[in-house]
């Protein structure tokens, strides 16, 4: 069954190469702001979903549409990508010597059912100097990523305890994602 990608990140694009799954990309482009009554599992959860419904709204709806989405929540705190470069900072600061939990949520929507899933990841960061946050600002990396940080780049070295999914972290578990997949066959 083919299947559509409701995601632009590369970073989704190479893990689901990774565990062999051919795919095409699907414009999802859905209002991602978190609404004031919203917990950070339903908020991620709900934006999976509507990337998921959007792809399956601009595809063939011949296929499956994976969607996707990506939260780190820190002392009750939702980290989603930073505005600028104060903003990461401030992100950083609050990373540091701490641990944070990662939220990631697929949906998988076909014409006679959907589903949701959520993983979540325990990620603990050393204690960082602001000369290594400022460096990290400068090395363009964090500009795109939920929490400001990406773990499958320089960030790596920032970890030192991760409990959970890594791929989820990174953006797309690939466990979950395949045994998702598996659960619509037949359909």
């Amino acid at each position: 069954m083919k299947l559509w990608l409701a995601s632009n990140s590369p970073r989704r694009g190479e893990l689901l190469s990774q565990i062999n799954i051919e795919y095409e990309r699907v414009n999802a482009g859905i209002d991602e702001t978190k609404q004031a009554d919203e917990g950070s599992e339903q908020y991620v959860q709900r934006l999976a979903l509507e990337k998921a419904q959007a792809g399956w709204l601009n595809s063939d709806r011949q296929g499956l549409v994976l969607g996707a989405d990506t939260i780190v929540v820190c002392a009750g705190v939702v980290m989603e990508k930073p505005k600028n470069k104060q903003h990461a900072q401030q992100m950083m600061a609050l990373l540091s010597d701490n641990t944070h939990y990662v939220l990631t949520a697929i949906a998988l929507v076909h014409e006679k059912k959907q589903q949701v899933e959520l993983v979540t990841t325990e990620v603990t960061f050393k204690a960082l100097t602001e000369q290594e946050i400022s460096d990290y600002w400068e090395t363009g990396e964090p500009q795109d990523k939920a929490g400001g940080y990406g773990i499958q780049g320089i960030a790596g070295q920032f970890v030192t305890q991760l409990s959970g999914s890594y791929s989820a972290v990174v953006g797309l578990p690939l466990y979950e994602t395949a045994e998702l997949i598996k659960s619509f066959k037949g359909l």
